[in-house]
């Protein structure tokens, strides 16, 4: 079930859209000179700027709105919005230079995204000083399985999320419902959220029927299984609804072309300013250290599970084992100067070649030894959706603390988990938080870098 607009939104976002409509008109006078009731070019990139923003969702921002998404949703409104600007310009030339769109499009932007955060950032900070803002909310399922969003109430107030009571299913009594339904009523619950796993399908229509006819936000939380196909879509052909298990950010033509026109920038930039003058020095350096090439070049599956050549600097000594064990700590393997460029990941640098030859890309899901992806998709489910999109240098799943060896099965199932979630939410911003997230990492130290 949707979420319900909250308390405050009411207010706050008829006062966004009225200070945005503000500071569109103020900076389009200042920059041009022109009084705003005296030609029609304010009112018509007004016009364009909420149109753009009802189709963006640009003023769709709730409690639970990650900052990334706001940015990248503000990325791509001031790109459609500049666009607009130029469009409409065409008619008044000699009014409205490119200079005077440039400015005017990117100081409003600035300014208009900076009281965005303000108004984010501060009913935050509201709901921990003051505790308003608040929604009051009971949690239904058995315990472990309601027991992370239970944790994650209690730890982040900022949300403004209040948990008032948790029902434990492990035991269901008589009318054991009819005691939820009153409790919700008689303490003015806000949201409901019940495990999906622990709810027969009856239950779940008494759930929604409830909500439904007393006002109340009805959400459920998935099971492990559900959770890795989260991302449905209803479609409609005609009146007839469809479910489509997922979108893909990555199938749209535009995000293909921005995506693949960052990863030759990125790619080309670290080959002339790193491994031009890396290259010659590792040559010698791997040479004395030991014998073999400097390259170790190893067949992994890529886009539609297509395999590739994946370059990397050798750090192991040449061995049989190299296209099936998967390299261990303290592995007997590696070479000396091997232990140190896999610590600072600098064996992962030619990898940019790949990217340059359109084989991987900077950020995407880690690719696996061939021997290795067929072991995982008959023991892991999902395991091969991996593989819609390009493999990365580095991926989401890495900055969590999910790279290098496997140790478990857990292990893999939660690099799927991430890896599926970076394909249906991608944007140039997230691949920006994580390739930042990467650089952190690697001059922290990663413990599971070796």
């Amino acid at each position: 079930m949707k979420t319900k607009t909250g308390r405050y939104s009411g207010y706050i976002r008829p006062f966004s859209r009225l200070l945005d409509l503000i500071i569109i008109n103020f900076f389009t006078v200042f920059f041009s000179g022109i009084p705003v009731f005296h030609d029609f070019y304010a009112f018509f990139i007004s016009c364009a700027w909420f149109i753009i923003a009802a189709n963006l969702g640009f003023y769709e921002v709730y409690r639970y709105t990650k900052v990334i998404a706001i940015l990248n949703c503000t990325l791509k409104q001031v790109i459609a919005f500049t666009v607009c600007c130029l469009a409409l310009a065409y008619f008044y030339p000699e009014r409205y230079s490119l200079t005077v769109i440039l400015l005017f499009t990117s100081v409003s932007v600035v300014l208009i995204l900076g009281f965005k955060l303000f108004i984010y950032f501060f009913l935050r900070r509201y709901r921990i000083l003051f505790g308003g803002n608040f929604r009051r909310v009971v949690l239904i399922g058995k315990h472990k399985n309601v027991k992370p969003l239970e944790q994650f109430f209690e730890e982040n107030p900022d949300y403004g999320y209040k948990l008032i009571k948790e029902f434990d299913l492990y035991h269901q009594k008589i009318d054991y419902f009819k005691d939820i339904f009153s409790f919700i009523l008689d303490n003015d619950i806000d949201e409901i959220y019940c495990a999906m796993e622990d709810l027969s399908n009856k239950q779940v229509e008494e759930f929604i029927f409830f909500a439904d006819n007393n006002f109340k936000t009805l959400k459920f939380i998935p099971d492990q299984k559900q959770l890795l196909s989260l991302n449905i879509v209803f479609e409609y052909y005609d009146y007839i609804p469809v479910i489509s298990q997922r979108t893909i950010s990555l199938d749209d033509s535009l995000n293909k072309i921005i995506k693949r026109s960052f990863d030759i920038i990125f790619s080309f930039l670290i080959i002339m300013g790193i491994l031009s003058w890396l290259i010659p020095i590792l040559a010698v350096i791997i040479r004395l250290d030991s014998n073999g090439s400097l390259f170790f070049v190893q067949k992994r599956n890529g886009l539609n599970n297509k395999e590739f050549n994946c370059f990397k600097f050798r750090s192991m000594e040449i061995n049989e084992l190299a296209d099936i064990e998967q390299v261990s700590k303290n592995d007997t393997r590696i070479t000396g100067v091997g232990k140190f460029i896999r610590k600072t990941s600098i064996d992962e640098l030619p990898q940019f070649f790949n990217v340059l030859m359109g084989d991987m890309s900077v950020v995407g899901p880690r690719p696996h030894m061939v021997s290795h992806t067929n072991m995982y998709a008959e023991r892991i489910d999902k395991f091969m959706v991996r593989h819609f999109i390009k493999p990365g240098i580095t991926g989401l799943a890495q900055t969590k603390g999910f790279r290098g060896e496997v140790e478990s099965d857990k292990d893999i199932i939660n690099r799927v988990r991430y890896d599926i979630f970076y394909i249906e939410k991608w944007s140039l911003l997230l691949d920006l938080k994580i390739i930042f997230k990467t650089i952190f990492n690697t001059l922290k130290g990663d413990k599971k870098a070796y």
